[in-house]
């Protein structure tokens, strides 16, 4: 795909949507820093169903500590793996108050010490509590970044480090957002919604079902 392709993309994104953001409630970096762990395999809805209520409880390190991990789980519950993520959670709320003075660090490499924060994660914290102009491929870009040839890559970080050089800088900060939305809604797995696509003309993938 070429450069004036890829910027039309962008263009048409920022004007269907000119304020994207990630679908997970949060009103802190820590309350959006737990509500990324426990998205991994899940969806956004069922974590905010489940954060709706912990957040009324507990929604800081010290606070998640005192509810104990026990009846951390009792929130998490209906979220898939929600014991691996209940004790993670708990180890991080530990390093935070230790390490950082309780505080959500703006760094990747203090993130990815975190238990439960891998790089997709921290590149989600990074982007939508800092700005950083990262991008976390889920499996929603990784198809998209494929199937449209944006930015095809066979791995997730080959396909991350193409779109950090192929996204143009004005749009950096969004597109990781219009990216999942665009995967999330219209380019879905099984039968994507081509029809409905807004830039259908410029994608290239050969199988549209137009």
């Amino acid at each position: 795909m070429n450069k004036l392709k890829r910027e039309e993309i962008f263009q048409r994104f920022h004007a269907a949507n000119n304020h994207p953001t990630t679908e997970l409630n949060y009103n802190s970096a820590f309350e959006l820093l737990i509500a990324v762990i426990l998205s991994a395999q899940a969806t956004d809805v069922s974590v905010n169903k489940a954060t709706a209520k912990l957040y009324k409880v507990a929604n800081t390190p010290a606070a998640i500590l005192e509810l104990g991990e026990n009846k951390l789980k009792h929130y998490i519950k209906t979220i898939g793996l929600y014991n691996a993520k209940a004790a993670n959670i708990i180890k991080t709320c530990q390093q935070l108050i230790a390490k950082h003075h309780s505080n959500v660090p703006a760094n990747r490499e203090a993130l990815e010490k975190l238990p439960g924060v891998g790089r997709k994660t921290a590149n989600v914290i990074l982007n939508t509590a800092f700005g950083h102009p990262t991008i976390a491929v889920d499996t929603h870009i990784f198809r998209v970044a494929n199937r449209t040839k944006l930015a095809p890559g066979k791995t997730v970080l080959e396909v991350e480090k193409k779109l950090l050089r192929v996204v143009p800088k004005q749009y950096m900060h969004d597109a990781h957002h219009w990216l999942i939305l665009h995967g999330r809604y219209t380019c879905i797995a099984r039968k994507p919604r081509c029809e409905q696509c807004l830039i259908n003309d410029l994608c290239e993938y050969k199988e549209k079902t137009l």
